[in-house]
């Protein structure tokens, strides 16, 4: 089955930023189409975004070069070979030839690589996942990973600096998909009564749609999270997880970062981290420390028992990073986000490696989100346990819940995956 087209195209992202869409066609007319988010904080060793930089388009972040890069260098060299992912995947990464797919872009490689796996399933005849579960996960699709809800999102507001990025809820013990997400919703809108109440007025949306914390101590934020699960009667199904972007606050010339007004060593933020674990109920903490922090993350590993230490900033899907993580023990597990490293094949051979190590895959969407995310059929096709969703806020974020919704629906036996069995507090 060969490639008979590959074009490509500028579209937006759902925060208006411009993306690169791809779309191929086989010889018997199957069509597969991928585009490449981007997130709002990227690590300094994911891989290239090429852009424009024309300051009077998007403000720079205009994408046509990496545009034709498809047209001008990666369509011919994919038109005429047969369609078989791996394959056309090392071809263009042998084509690019840099170490962070730089020449070419990791956007339009990336976008190329989701198209081309789409492709590959519509051949098949079955839906996306269907094909990854066939193919790279356990089997037929039986299970839907639990969401995970960013609801107050960290960052600096007016005179709160709140260090860390992301607080999530997770309904671990919901007893099915549906629950899940109807406790979640109706959580969200407690939490805003919550905070209205604690601000004197209206919470600020933040930039990733959820609530923009109300404080610069991150106890206080999980204490009226607590305060708003217990009022929306959901305390027996709701824990918590943190990503933390501790890149963000990191100051590589003193080896500090921010926390509560202060600057703190790599030890201090993992002790209060490690108290903070013991007060609440964390299903896992992502990115604690700096991208580059080994020695902090072996350390938090080694220190704090009751949650599940992801790497994200740290891994950045690259399997030389995830083997350096695993022979250092430092992390539990690390977030798949396909774009950081540029080819679905590149991001299921850490996937693979990370099974093969008992670490846990946990996918995830980047800010910069799109309608039809892949990330969801490598949730479902690799039956993982739970992923990251984002606030229940905003249409590509609604959609990734009525996917999960649809499968479940449409799969005969299909249950909500057991969180409670891998917990660790």
């Amino acid at each position: 089955m060969k490639i008979t087209s590959v074009t490509a195209r500028q579209l937006l992202d759902c925060k208006t930023r411009p993306l690169v869409e791809v779309e191929i066609v086989t010889e018997e007319g199957h069509v597969g189409r991928g585009a490449s988010p981007t997130g709002s904080s990227v690590g300094a060793h994911e891989a290239f975004i090429l852009r424009d930089g024309d300051p009077d388009e998007y403000n720079g972040l205009s994408v046509h070069r990496a545009v034709d890069v498809v047209t001008n260098e990666i369509a011919p060299a994919l038109i005429g070979t047969e369609l078989d992912l791996e394959a056309n995947d090392r071809l263009m990464i042998e084509l690019d030839g840099t170490p962070d797919k730089s020449r070419l872009g990791g956007n339009a490689i990336y976008s190329t690589s989701i198209a081309l796996l789409r492709a590959t399933a519509a051949a098949a005849g079955v839906p996306t996942y269907s094909w990854i579960a066939e193919h790279f996960g356990p089997g037929p699709v039986a299970q839907v990973p639990v969401p995970g809800f960013n609801m107050i999102n960290g960052g600096r507001y007016g005179s709160v600096v709140q260090p860390f990025n992301e607080f999530i809820v997770m309904p671990y013990k919901a007893v099915s998909i549906e629950d899940a997400v109807e406790k979640s919703v109706k959580l969200f809108g407690v939490l805003e009564e919550v905070l209205t109440e604690y601000l004197g007025r209206k919470p600020q949306v933040a930039s990733s749609f959820g609530y923009a914390s109300p404080s610069s101590d991150p106890r206080e934020v999980l204490r009226l999270m607590t305060t708003a699960v217990e009022r929306a009667g959901v305390a027996d199904t709701m824990a918590f997880a943190l990503d933390c972007a501790s890149s963000e606050m990191y100051d590589s010339a003193t080896g500090t970062y921010e926390l509560n007004g202060e600057r703190v060593s790599s030890d201090d933020l993992v002790d209060y981290t490690r108290r903070l674990s013991d007060e609440f109920p964390f299903v896992f903490i992502e990115d604690l420390l700096d991208e580059d922090d080994w020695a902090g993350y072996t350390k938090a590993v080694a220190t704090i028992d009751k949650s599940i230490i992801l790497g994200d900033d740290l891994v950045v899907t690259n399997r030389d990073r995830l083997q350096r993580a695993v022979e250092l023990s430092a992390v539990g597990g690390f977030i798949l986000k396909p774009n950081q490293v540029g080819t679905i094949t590149e991001a299921l051979d850490c996937y693979r490696y990370a099974v093969d190590h008992q670490l846990l895959a946990i996918p995830s969407g980047r800010s910069g989100g799109v309608i039809d995310d892949v990330v969801m059929d490598l949730s479902v096709g690799l039956s993982v346990p739970f992923q990251k969703n984002g606030a229940p806020r905003s249409g590509e974020r609604i959609e990734k819940l009525n996917f999960l919704l649809r499968v479940a629906d449409t799969t005969p036996g299909c249950v909500l995956a057991d969180v409670p069995a891998i917990v660790k507090f």
